[in-house]
């Protein structure tokens, strides 16, 4: 029986070049290659369709993905309606907020490359035409866009949308961050009661999605809907909406339209997407993680991306938006006034015009939107801040950089100079800080946390919001090769390059040393004299590894240190 849709899809293939599935499609000799695909249920008018994989990273253990399973349907729904043929996989994740002050969040960064190399094997396997990318956070959006980027066939990414905010008494809105880690601090210092602290954790994360302010997951998603990666309002679309559920349905026809055009990820990753990347995280004061994943993602897509571009860049961009967890304003309002699109419109000319997965330009998305809340998106004339939320450091203690989220600094902490307490791991840190034994004027150094000797560069989310809990954020500077969460904010120093396990001078602080913070001046100075430090460095050893078994063992043999985006060489 003649069926015209069928007749319709033979004809889009016959104007198709080859496919990548035609390697277990196509002749006799794909014979057992067919038949264990109708044993997954495919049918025989099917073989010829796109075949299109939904890496999907739902799991019940991250509540920013646990409304993933909804979106997986709609995704299929585009994927069939456009004329594509559908398999979901798995991908891992991590929660850093559950990871967070044990060992499990020595995983979390590593996790970033074993998403990427899991997704390269079954693409390659399975020899699938395109990808839809279903993700949301921290490790695992910039994990995909890395084996995206690497295979460079066509590919889509949907990112799940933050969570709504808290509603309280009185207007008051609760949110992740701010009122579970530094709410630690605040009852160890008295402000607060074990009551209120109870009503903060029943209120930080009233429904599924990422964390509801500018931080690290909320950042990459931003960032890969700036690059054009995503379709419009993808960034910022709360999970819970039903324009996420169109946009990912959206997203499954786009990525058959992306095959039948041969539209690859590189097409779009270029050095001018990851600049216009750069300026957006900038405007909007965003996660400073976000330095180590675009690094990352520019080196799979062969693009050349120095650290210092995130300087030269920041002093050129000035911060539009003031996002929590160092502002007043959410992912929800962000959305309401105008989203990634709004803020593309308010950069202006600072925004290079490039190519998307939509097809209208960069240029041209900024210019449909016909008005924008300026009261949560400035204009360039008004601005926040004069620079960039992120600034880079160097120094003697950071010769090959360091990071800061000035955005998240107050004024009177923008140059510090302070007594160095030391410390060899978080948990140390951790103990000195809850024992009250910081005290105003201190830099905390917490070394030997890096990529290599963590393993895994944890987040030290804990420790800084703790020092704001105490109130001690105006008063004390924290330093690390470790890293900080999007959720960071205060004087907090992180990335520091060469990180302690490589001998970086950030190994040879001495209790009592002096240390000077200049974020304008782009400083980071450790106030000893270069002869001291030569018999320090005499007299260093490398540590015995934290963890000496399993694979983060094998990781650290690998990895390089921040300034490279903790890239395994």
């Amino acid at each position: 029986m003649f069926d015209p849709a069928e007749a319709g899809q033979r004809e889009w293939q016959k104007n198709m070049s080859e496919k990548r599935s035609d390697a277990i499609t196509s002749g006799f000799e794909r014979t057992p290659h067919r038949a264990l695909l109708k044993s997954t249920g495919v049918p025989e008018g099917q073989m010829d369709r796109p075949f299109i994989g939904i890496a999907s990273s739902f799991t019940d253990l991250i509540p920013g993905h646990t409304g993933m399973r909804d979106l997986e349907r709609f995704i299929e729904k585009g994927v069939h309606s456009g004329g594509g043929y559908s398999f979901i996989f798995g991908i891992p994740g991590v929660c850093d907020g559950i990871a967070m002050g044990h060992r499990g969040m020595h995983y979390s960064l590593p996790t970033r490359e074993l998403i990427a190399d899991m997704i390269e094997s079954i693409a390659e396997a399975h020899r699938l035409d395109g990808l839809v990318l279903l993700t949301n956070c921290d490790k695992i959006t910039p994990g995909m866009l890395m084996a995206a980027a690497r295979l460079n066939i066509p590919a889509i990414v949907v990112t799940a949308g933050p969570s709504l905010t808290g509603a309280g008494r009185g207007g008051k809105r609760y949110s992740f961050v701010t009122d579970t880690f530094e709410a630690m601090g605040q009852y160890k210092a008295g402000v607060i009661d074990e009551q209120q602290l109870k009503v903060c954790e029943d209120h930080a994360c009233p429904t599924a999605g990422s964390c509801q302010g500018l931080f690290t997951a909320n950042t990459m998603a931003i960032l890969t809907e700036t690059m054009g990666m995503s379709l419009p309002r993808c960034g910022t679309a709360v999970a819970v909406s039903s324009l996420k559920r169109r946009i990912a349905f959206a997203s499954g026809e786009k990525i058959v339209d992306l095959v039948r055009n041969e539209v690859r990820p590189r097409d779009i990753l270029t050095r001018a997407a990851f600049e216009n990347a750069i300026r957006v995280d900038l405007a909007l004061g965003g996660s400073s993680n976000t330095v180590l994943h675009l690094l990352a993602i520019a080196r799979e897509a062969g693009v050349e991306l120095p650290l210092t571009l995130f300087d030269e860049l920041g002093r050129t961009t000035p911060q539009l938006a003031s996002m929590n967890p160092g502002g007043k304003h959410f992912m929800e309002d962000l959305d309401a006034a105008g989203g990634v699109p709004g803020v593309l419109k308010q950069l202006g000319e600072l925004i290079r015009d490039c190519p998307t997965l939509l097809g209208p330009s960069t240029r041209q998305i900024a210019a449909s939107i016909a008005e924008v809340d300026e009261e949560v998106i400035h204009p360039l004339s008004d601005p926040v801040r004069p620079e960039g939320g992120i600034a880079i450091l160097h120094g003697n203690l950071a010769p090959k950089g360091a990071v800061v989220k000035q955005s998240g600094v107050s004024e009177t902490m923008m140059t510090f100079e302070g007594t160095a307490r030391c410390f060899d791991s978080e948990e140390a840190a951790m103990e000195a800080l809850m024992g009250g034994r910081i005290k105003a004027g201190d830099v905390v150094v917490i070394r030997y946390e890096g990529p290599r000797g963590g393993p895994g560069m944890r987040e030290m989310l804990a420790p800084t919001a703790t020092l704001m809990g105490l109130g001690l954020g105006e008063s004390v500077a924290l330093i690390t090769d470790g890293r900080f969460s999007g959720g960071t904010r205060g004087p907090c120093i992180g990335h520091i390059s060469p990180e302690a396990a490589e001998g970086g001078p950030i190994a040879l602080v001495e209790d009592g040393d002096r240390i000077r913070l200049d974020i304008p001046g782009r400083t980071l100075e450790l106030l000893v004299g270069d002869e001291e430090l030569a018999a320090r460095r005499a007299k260093w050893t490398r540590p015995e590894p934290k963890i000496a078994s399993g694979w983060l063992a094998r990781y650290a043999k690998v990895v390089t240190s921040a300034h490279t985006g903790a890239i395994c060489e």
